[in-house]
């Protein structure tokens, strides 16, 4: 064998050691598997069917005017803080809506309307001269006199039926 072909076949060998290396150290970096085969998101979305139903507690009527109530403003002021409290608690939990099934969004979508809904209309059936006890006295006899029951009562059931079929 002359000189060129024994560096030839060196070169070869070199280059093949070269790919199996690469390929060993691309298997090293894989990301495990789960049983499926691939990434589970299911506890992400358990997470957040738990964090929606917190947020759905924290906008409901009865919780939202014992977390928020503030004695000494009047009626106006409170309802603004109230229309408030439940934009920012909604705002603060829409990345959720990434985990979670477009029916349980639109269910806490919904009831945060509603609830803003209410609360404008009980607000608007006060006198001028009403205070923030007014208006929170009215909204928690709205909800005890509602006929089908506390609006947020029908959502947290609309979400633990959602994710008890992830849980499945």
């Amino acid at each position: 064998m002359d000189q060129n072909m024994i560096i030839l076949l060196m070169s070869l060998l070199a280059m093949l050691v070269s790919f199996y290396c690469f390929y060993l150290v691309n298997q090293q970096r894989k990301v495990p598997k789960t049983d499926k085969g691939n990434f589970s998101t299911r506890p992400l979305q358990l997470q957040a069917y738990e964090r929606i139903v917190m947020l759905a507690e924290r906008i409901s009527l009865p919780n939202l005017v014992s977390r928020a109530n503030q004695p000494g403003l009047n009626a106006r002021e409170m309802q603004l803080l109230f229309l408030e409290s439940i934009k920012q608690e909604v705002e603060y939990n829409t990345s959720q809506q990434i985990y979670v099934s477009p029916v349980a969004w639109d269910a806490v979508k919904n009831l945060k309307d509603q609830n803003m809904l209410i609360i404008n209309q009980v607000a608007a059936t006060l006198p001028g001269e009403a205070s923030s006890t007014d208006l929170s006295r009215a909204l928690l006899d709205f909800v005890m006199t509602q006929k089908k029951g506390a609006i947020h009562l029908v959502v947290l059931e609309a979400l633990n039926f959602e994710a008890k079929k992830i849980m499945k």
